[in-house]
């Protein structure tokens, strides 16, 4: 079968992977659609140290084609779309709605797959840019088979953890004023995400100026292209700042933009061992930083509530989709991403 395999220095559209069968509690799925985020390119680059070789991917959607001993709210042919977290289930954190603090959905990832009798890494427990996959029934969530394979891949990483950090972690009220630095796949996901909360002013951040007319689609209020900006807009500052960039010079700005008991939310990735500074000073007043794992989702309930939202229109998921590509044009889709040219580019197979 074809997938996109990452060896540790080039990346390849291979046709000769092989994926073993699900054993208990596991799902196996057959991806139609796989959304391109920046966290598979930070593989590529670096920014996220991973053990090649490894099947790439982590935002997926498809048909279940088989289904092993235990599984029983997934079966042969209902529509899912897949999370990355693969969670234990029944450990007190899971127990208590906070799957995304589960110490045994985090380490050592699986080897599901072989290519020429190679065992290959599996990415973030899903590795949807391939024909197939294996995860565990936790990470697969029923759909409506009328959801587009191609937006539904979307719930499964962007929409969770930009939609998710504005109502889950950051718990944005009606009324709050909130920013969005960058307004990329996942800063395009917060704004949506605080507009569904009824935010009062939305400001979105971003040098590039042709994704304003997106960010105002998806609930902008306002559209800047510098930080220097937003004081103008907003005087005394922002009841939620969410940094999606994953510059450490932006942890910075965001502290610097907030408002008296406001909040920094980090959602962009930096290299394990970059550093941010910050006078100490400037969180009197009872500001904060909160970091948010994966949009603090519980997928199991959040995915459908996002797909229901989506039928009713609330969510924008097409709307996501820039370009839909076949697996054989990777590198066009990674460069089309790179350039910023896409909110959100889609492999189909």
């Amino acid at each position: 079968m074809r997938g996109v395999v990452f060896d540790g220095k080039s990346v390849e559209v291979v046709a000769d992977l092989e994926v073993r069968d699900p054993g208990p509690g596991e799902v196996l799925v057959g991806i139609r659609a796989a959304g391109l985020c920046h966290s598979d390119l930070s593989v590529i680059d670096g920014t996220i140290p991973f053990p090649p070789p490894v099947v790439l991917g982590h935002e997926g959607a498809g048909v279940v084609e088989a289904v092993g001993e235990g599984v029983g709210h997934v079966a042969v042919g209902d529509h899912v779309a897949l999370s990355t977290l693969a969670n234990c289930g029944a450990c007190p954190d899971c127990d208590t709605g906070r799957p995304t603090m589960c110490r045994k959905a985090i380490g050592m990832p699986g080897q599901p797959f072989t290519r020429q009798g190679r065992p290959l890494f599996q990415f973030a427990s899903n590795s949807s840019f391939a024909e197939r996959t294996i995860v565990k029934a936790v990470q697969a969530v029923r759909i409506p088979e009328d959801v587009p394979f191609t937006s539904a891949a979307l719930l499964g990483c962007g929409v969770l953890t930009g939609v998710g950090a504005v109502l889950n972690r950051a718990k944005v009220a009606r009324g709050d004023t909130v920013v969005v630095i960058g307004a990329g796949g996942i800063g395009l996901n917060v704004v949506q995400g605080a507009r569904i909360a009824g935010a009062s002013t939305i400001v979105a951040v971003d040098t590039n100026p042709a994704k304003e007319e997106l960010a105002r689609r998806f609930g902008a209020t306002h559209f800047l292209g510098s930080a220097d900006g937003v004081r103008e807009v907003l005087p005394t500052g922002a009841d939620h700042v969410f940094e999606c960039v994953g510059h450490t010079g932006l942890v910075r700005t965001a502290i610097d933009l907030l408002d008296r008991h406001g909040q920094a939310v980090l959602l962009g990735m930096t290299a394990p061992k970059a550093e941010a500074s910050f006078p100490p000073a400037a969180m009197f007043l009872d500001k904060s930083i909160l970091g948010c794992r994966y949009g603090s989702s519980r997928p199991q309930k959040d995915i459908p509530l996002y797909a229901g939202l989506y039928r009713g229109g609330a969510l924008l998921l097409d709307e996501l989709v820039t370009a839909a590509y076949p697996v054989e044009e990777f590198d066009r889709a990674r460069e089309e991403a790179e350039a910023g040219k896409v909110a959100r580019g889609v492999l189909v197979f």
